[in-house]
């Protein structure tokens, strides 16, 4: 199986580095990118291609949602985010799960296994 290319998207610089950390314990999982604001993330999505996103939903510049309608979903997305109101809308996107901050290995744990049985 090939490495499922990741790219992290998120305002906050503390989770971006976090959650590369705790990437770091799944080797079918690499980080190739990441993002601070919707300008970064349309051209990382655009230029990486990657596999799965992990997209926080407030950010400056839009929204998270608002990269996924600029470059299309058709790569996994796992939502992060401190604000449990967007679930609905993440699941309109078809998210493989949805993690409240602070993200816990526990629930990580749980979205990476969500995410493997999900793929082909």
């Amino acid at each position: 199986m090939n490495p499922i290319r990741t790219l992290i998207i998120d305002d906050e610089w503390l989770i971006r580095s976090e959650l590369k950390t705790m990437l770091q314990g799944y080797p079918d999982i690499n980080v190739v990118g990441e993002a601070a604001n919707l300008a970064e993330a349309v051209q990382a999505a655009q230029s990486l291609q990657p596999d799965l996103i992990f997209l926080d939903v407030q950010m400056p510049g839009g929204s998270g949602f608002e990269v996924l309608e600029q470059v299309g979903s058709a790569c996994k997305i796992i939502v992060v985010t401190a604000f449990p109101q967007y679930l609905a809308r993440a699941q309109e996107y078809r998210a493989v799960d949805y993690l409240l901050k602070p993200i816990s290995k526990e629930r990580l744990e749980n979205a990476i296994r969500k995410l493997q049985s999900s793929s082909p």
